[in-house]
């Protein structure tokens, strides 16, 4: 048993929109992930999902009401299940996922910014 340091673990990547499973609490995944650009619109429709901004800013647009959240580091976000939601960052932002393993980062909406699940 280790502590996880996850500036030393998100040095270990740079590719965006595909998060790596850094722990796992029961049935869940803590995933670490970047972003800059667009992802997906899409929903979960069997679970939450928990963003934890660890550096940058990340908005995540919501519908069907038109929203926009905006975390900065050190803020978090749930989006509820089977809420369509689109996470993107202009200037670029790492953050946190908390989510049961099977989740698949796409959602409903499965296409090119589908990623497998990875470990580190």
């Amino acid at each position: 048993m280790t502590a996880v340091n996850l500036a030393a673990k998100l040095a270990q990547f740079h590719d965006t929109w595909a998060p790596r499973t850094i722990a796992r609490v029961n049935d869940y995944d803590v995933r670490l992930a970047k972003a800059r650009g667009e992802f997906a619109w899409h929903a979960h429709p069997d679970t939450d999902e928990l963003f934890l901004v660890v550096h940058g800013t990340l908005h995540i647009d919501l519908e069907p009401a038109a929203e926009s959240v905006t975390l900065r580091a050190g803020e978090l976000f749930v989006v509820p299940r089977g809420t369509r939601h689109r996470p993107w960052s202009e200037e670029g932002a790492e953050f946190l996922l908390f989510e049961p393993s099977g989740v698949v980062n796409t959602g409903d909406a499965p296409g090119a910014l589908t990623a497998p699940r990875r470990e580190l």
